[in-house]
């Protein structure tokens, strides 16, 4: 028996620390990092990157040299044939012409023989060849642009992957908070029915006395039953916020969650918004980004208009060959130096549309730079008002809360008095709670419009962007 009670004992002792063991409790700073570590799109942008960088080191490399060996082997099963005039006949005429000229014999020109072609080979059936080739580029707009072109696109990726992490940043902070805002209206509706259970215990004692009616005691219950299932609805709620909280960081949904913070004001100057909405101009990741997008499609241009300029190359190659027709070969070497300019004189009019059609896009992104411009401006203003309209309604709920305490605790004296009824004294518990709950939610509202501000505006903190090296060749 003294067994069995001693491992109860043990059990209650340790299960709350067991269970909440299993639950991972993260702070805002950790979620982040989780998230920046586990977002599937931060890894695409990434892997973007990475490529974008292979690609500059692509486009130097069409700018060095470039070194070819080749060799060849080949048996002739047949030789190669051609007309050729027959020697036998050529040699035969020049022989007699000779001793005609000097008098040998007397002149005969039935002795010339009729000079025909004939079917002849001057290949030997084994050759081989073996060459080394060196190529430089001396002139080529299209190497020198596509370098550029590169290196901008990889500003761009760079540039994607900031935004991309900026957003993600700003979905986890959103997601953070709604579950720190979920748990404080959970709270305000346990305060209530906390309330409301007291409040019942409290007019059941004096109904026992009968210093109440039934009908006040039937009221006291009835207030506790209604405040029970908003109880059990904020805990789904938190228990959803929880869910979307897991899917922000990339996390397995079986996995127990928990954050550690509080829903408090943060003190924040505001500067004048015209200074604001130039901020955002020069420092909003989206616009950022569609500029380098802008860049990149000039590039383009440049690098289609290349195509009209000459290409210039040098080369130098050096060669070893030799044939036979009995593997004793006849070996022998030669080299040459020298230049290669190629120019296209016309190709179907496939450059002047291409160069158009480029155009056509880089004017497509200048438009939609400009269209981003005008909304950024639009959400910066609308964030700032809402900061301030927010900031000065909590400074006026704190005040109601202050008054909803005071007015609830004044409710209850009376009623414990006599003085008092339990409709009052119930509508001051939902006027409190209703105060908790205006004020809880306003904080929330201010907290989040503050981080759509901060990320408008491009104050993304620099530390969330040290887990990637961006700045590695």
């Amino acid at each position: 028996m003294k067994k069995d009670l001693l491992f109860i004992l043990l059990t209650l002792i340790l299960l709350p620390h067991l269970t909440s063991a299993q639950i991972k409790v993260f702070t805002l700073d950790e979620a982040i990092n989780t998230a920046i570590s586990n977002n599937r799109d931060i890894n695409i942008s990434v892997l973007n990157t990475e490529k974008s960088q292979a690609a500059v080191n692509e486009a130097y490399g069409y700018a060095m040299p470039t070194i070819d060996a080749t060799a060849n082997f080949s048996h002739f099963l047949e030789k190669p044939k051609m007309p050729f005039p027959d020697f036998e006949a050529l040699l035969t005429n020049a022989t007699y012409s000779i001793l005609f000229d000097e008098g040998v014999i007397a002149r005969d020109d039935s002795k010339f023989v009729p000079v025909e072609t004939q079917l002849q080979s001057f290949a030997q059936t084994n050759n081989y060849e073996a060459s080394l080739t060196l190529t430089q580029i001396i002139f080529s707009s299209t190497v020198f642009e596509g370098i550029g072109a590169s290196q901008t696109y990889y500003e761009l990726a760079k540039s994607e992957l900031q935004n991309t992490v900026s957003k993600t940043v700003l979905s986890v902070q959103k997601a953070f908070y709604g579950v720190l805002l979920a748990k404080a209206v959970l709270d305000i509706a346990y305060a209530s029915f906390t309330n409301s259970e007291e409040n019942y215990e409290n007019v059941k004692a004096l109904y026992t006395e009968g210093m109440v009616s039934e009908f006040d005691m039937l009221q006291a219950e009835v207030q506790v039953e209604n405040i029970r299932p908003v109880v059990l609805r904020m805990e789904n709620v938190l228990k959803s916020a929880k869910d979307g909280f897991k899917i922000s960081l990339g996390i397995d949904q079986s996995e127990e969650v928990d954050v550690s913070g509080e829903i408090v004001l943060e003190p924040l100057d505001l500067v004048d918004e015209n200074d604001l909405i130039q901020e955002a101009m020069v420092s909003n990741f989206n616009i950022k980004s569609l500029d380098l997008k802008k860049q990149v499609d000039e590039a383009f241009i440049q690098l289609d208009v290349a195509r009209y300029w000459p290409t210039l190359a040098g080369f130098a190659n050096y060669s070893y060959a030799g044939s036979s027709d009995a593997w004793n070969y006849q070996n022998y070497s030669y080299s040459t130096i020298g230049l290669n300019l190629s120019i296209n004189l016309w190709e179907g009019n496939r450059t002047k549309n291409k160069v158009e059609q480029a155009t056509i896009t880089y004017k497509q992104t200048e438009e939609q730079l400009l269209q981003l411009k005008d909304y950024t401006t639009l959400e910066v203003k609308a964030r700032t008002q809402e900061l301030l309209r927010v900031k000065s309604l909590v400074e006026v709920q704190e005040r109601t809360v202050r008054l909803a305490e005071k007015a609830y605790n004044i409710a209850e004296v009376r009623y414990q008095e006599g003085a008092g009824s339990q409709l009052e004294l119930r509508n001051s518990n939902q006027e409190l709670s209703q105060a908790r709950l205006n004020r809880v939610q306003s904080i929330h509202s201010y907290l989040v419009t503050k981080y759509e501000l901060d990320q408008l505006l491009g104050r993304t903190d620099p530390q969330y962007f040290t887990h990637f090296n961006l700045d590695e060749n």
